[in-house]
């Protein structure tokens, strides 16, 4: 799919959209300068393209009860696409994993686990060593305090010179 040339006016409603997912057609088009109409057709636009992939609540799941936030390393036995492969569907299965990334470096993957409490993890990680999937070792990292929250990317920064250009 060709993806559309993006403008200042586009970036803008990404920027808005990002940290501002429920604002009205109306709210957002006067945000960033055009009318309902066309603001709703560029919304559009940008959803078709997939620049735009869906729009979620931010919860403070503190709130509800008791949670653990857990980074893992994880390192595969072996490097091979099917071994990548393996691994990726087996741990898109665990609704505990939130995150995956496959990184460079020292290890592997690095993923983010949330879980109610302690047992439920040492079970999580317990099916996944007997689960035959690569897992040649893991480090787990649990999270203390956040003072860095999930937030919105810094669109203006990361592409504010070449935006005309796309």
């Amino acid at each position: 799919m060709v993806r559309p040339k993006l403008d200042r006016i586009d970036m803008n409603i990404l920027v808005v959209l990002q940290e501002r997912g429920r604002i009205s057609n109306a709210e957002l088009a006067d945000a960033v300068g055009l009318s309902p109409s066309p603001c709703l057709l560029r919304v559009k636009r940008l959803q078709k393209a997939g620049y735009v992939t869906g729009y979620a609540a931010q919860l403070d799941l503190a709130r509800l009860g008791p949670v653990l936030t857990i980074f893992l390393e994880i390192t595969l036995t072996e490097h091979r696409a099917a071994n990548f492969q393996l691994f990726e569907a087996a741990i898109r299965k665990r609704p505990e994993i939130v995150e995956c990334h496959l990184v460079s470096g020292g290890f592997d993957y690095l993923v983010k686990v949330v879980v109610a409490e302690l047992p439920h993890y040492q079970d999580m990680m317990e099916a996944l060593q007997q689960a035959n999937i690569g897992l040649a070792k893991y480090f787990s990292y649990i999270v203390v305090k956040t003072p860095v929250a999930p937030r919105a990317a810094p669109l203006k920064l990361l592409f504010e010179d070449d935006s005309d250009a796309r």
